[in-house]
């Protein structure tokens, strides 16, 4: 089969690979039919993401139909159509018996980083009953492919962990996927403002139309100086760093309300300095997350519903034998105005 290789640092190649086989009795075998890049797939290419080795098959999102299934899967069938979760859960160890299925002791998010991705032809998924979800007839596979990691991903770290409420003011600091899915998803709870701050003109018109209250761009407007404006002195109750270098966490620390949360989303390959010098005494609290999936079903049913559309952050769409040029499409962003690019193998 087809597949995308990390090679090393900047290093991609598509290859022909084995096609792949049950390991276990709970795993299961999915034709992928629709995967995408996500910004940790960078983060990865960058170097930034040790446990990922080189000669590994990138990608942790996708929908597909099953093929094979092993004889302890019991919620699935040959020919049943999939969303393929992120995170890979065996549902029974102490920490999924939290929730915490990100931390599971077998699984976590091991696509794509510990073992082979869904940027092939074919994937084999562990925990396939826990990590699997049926697709409802009629639904549209690229809005759900959305569903396996950035929707999740910006509600579950950045609006449900930043405590969002009815009536609080939110900047979301970085407007690339999932800043815009923790735009979508944080309208769930009606705030009173939603404040986008990027350096991508394209990217904040996109905000804009996606329901932010107003944009910053700080290479034109102080957004300290904006967000005191905007918040009469006060400072946002929630800070939601969705980018993942230094700056964009410093600036979480000064625009955040007394009382407020700084709720971190982004993957920080290098040291942010946390200034409690400035914080110690302002009621802060500041939370880290990696996605747990946990809301994957709620989610699918507000898309059933027409309450939520994913397909709004999908730009681009190759074939697979295009995949090196998806990824200089997406790693691109600011001159393509890439946001999500669909690959179908």
């Amino acid at each position: 089969m087809k597949a995308l290789i990390y090679r090393g640092p900047g290093e991609l190649a598509l290859e022909e690979r084995p096609h792949p086989e049950l390991y276990a009795a709970t795993d299961a075998i999915v034709k992928v039919t629709k995967t995408t890049i996500c910004g940790t797939d960078l983060h990865i290419l960058k170097g930034d993401v040790p446990t990922c080795a080189p000669g590994r098959i990138l990608g942790h999102e996708g929908v597909g139909i099953v093929e094979q299934v092993g004889t302890g899967v019991t919620a699935f069938m040959p020919g049943d159509p999939v969303l393929i979760s992120c995170i890979s859960s065996c549902g029974k160890c102490a920490a999924c018996r939290k929730g915490m299925y990100s931390h599971c002791e077998t699984g976590g998010w091991i696509l794509g980083n510990r073992i082979d991705g869904t940027q092939a032809e074919y994937v084999r998924i562990p925990h396939a009953d826990t990590s699997l979800y049926r697709i409802p007839p009629n639904a549209d596979e690229e809005a759900l492919v959305m569903l396996s990691d950035i929707l999740p991903t910006g509600f579950e770290c950045g609006v449900l962990n930043g405590k969002v409420q009815p009536g609080n003011t939110v900047a979301i600091v970085g407007a690339g996927p999932i800043g815009l899915a923790a735009l979508l998803t944080a309208q769930f709870y009606s705030p009173a403002q939603l404040i986008v701050i990027d350096r991508d003109t394209s990217r904040l018109e996109v905000a804009r139309r996606f329901g932010a209250s107003a944009t910053i761009d700080p290479d034109q407007t102080d957004p300290l100086k904006e967000i005191q404006r905007l918040t009469g002195g006060a400072g946002v109750d929630t800070a939601i760093e969705a980018v993942g270098v230094p700056a964009t966490f410093q600036l979480c620390e000064e625009i955040v309300a007394a009382g407020g949360v700084i709720a971190n989303v982004g993957v920080h390959g290098v040291k942010a300095d946390l200034h409690l010098e400035k914080l110690w005494d302002r009621n802060i609290a500041i939370t880290t997350r990696l996605v747990d999936t946990a809301s994957t079903p709620m989610l699918l049913k507000t898309v059933q519903a027409g309450k939520l559309d994913p397909l709004k952050l999908i730009t681009h769409r190759f074939k697979l034998d295009e995949a090196l040029e998806a990824y200089r499409t997406f790693g691109q962003a600011a001159a393509t105005q890439a946001l999500k690019v669909i690959i179908t193998p």
